[in-house]
């Protein structure tokens, strides 16, 4: 029974590596920061079909997937994915309740965004999010009106690239500062008028991620995995994790979006190739933007 990489799993406890056997369901890895973690990929990356209402649908074919893609899905599989999605608005009518946040990522690297209400503030987890608030609460058309208020008022955006969070969470300001920034925005967009009458609005209390992304003494990120490729390995002491993205005590940063689909297991025993990475520039490397905002 093979079991095949899912990616990083954010809980209010911490991080985990996910994974998926066909017939056998998921599961996780918990992962704890100052110990070894070791693991080559095996084999071929296979896509992995498609993730909805909690329940995962196998790739009919088993398709090979790049080891260079964020995306561990062959085309029909995205296709399919997308055609009932929230993210990519084919998903009007969905009538759960959704939230509205503010996420900040780093001095001026504010984001706003929505959320279904029923997965708390697990998104903020998966995003990387250092500091955030909610704003408001109600129908998904209505947290969408709201969002594309705010990002216009505030000049905010939507989305920020991966890139752009890795280079500046390593060394933030304060969390007092972080709140405090959070707090101004909050209350500029309170002070706004155009909020659909079905969304209520909610006070300001900010979240902190600092400790749960264990970012106190996290080394700068110097170098960043660019691709999974078979009998490759990654080895080092985690430091940290924040969004998709772990990070080593020698700098190493691995976004576990290229470990899905990937078959691991802990390197043999003499010399192992490292998986190929890139040096991170000072300024953040451009990347590929997130997958979506659910």
């Amino acid at each position: 029974m093979t079991w095949w990489c899912t990616g990083i799993r954010w809980s209010g406890g911490g991080p985990a590596i996910g994974w998926y056997a066909q017939g056998r369901g998921e599961r996780t890895s918990p992962l704890a920061y100052g110990r070894r973690l070791a693991f080559s990929a095996c084999g071929e990356r296979r896509c992995q079909g498609v993730w909805r209402a909690g329940k995962r649908t196998p790739c009919p074919t088993s398709a090979t997937v790049p080891g260079r893609t964020g995306r561990a899905q062959c085309p029909e599989c995205a296709r399919l994915d997308r055609s009932f999605s929230v993210a990519a608005d084919t998903r009007a009518d969905d009538p759960r309740t959704y939230r509205v946040y503010l996420a900040w990522f780093g001095p001026g690297l504010v984001k706003v965004g929505i959320t279904a209400e029923e997965r708390g503030g697990v998104r903020l987890l998966e995003q990387g999010a250092v500091a955030w608030s909610w704003l408001g609460r109600g129908p998904l058309m209505a947290a969408r009106r709201t969002e594309e208020l705010l990002r216009a008022a505030l000049g905010v955006p939507d989305r920020i690239a991966y890139a752009r969070k890795r280079a500046v969470r390593t060394h933030p300001p304060p969390a007092a500062e972080r709140a405090g920034e959070v707090a101004e925005l909050h209350a500029r967009a309170a002070g706004l008028g155009g909020w659909p009458e079905s969304l209520e609005r909610l006070g300001c209390e900010v979240v902190d991620h600092a400790e749960v992304f264990g970012l106190a003494g996290l080394p700068p990120a110097a170098r960043v995995i660019t691709a999974m490729v078979s009998g490759a390995a990654v080895d080092g002491t985690l430091a940290g994790a924040a969004g998709p993205d772990l990070h080593f005590a020698d700098g190493l940063v691995v976004d576990t979006r290229l470990l899905a689909g990937w078959e691991l297991a802990v390197p043999a025993g003499g010399t192992v190739a490292a998986a190929p990475s890139v040096e991170i520039p000072s300024g953040g490397a451009p990347a590929a933007e997130q997958d979506g905002l659910f």
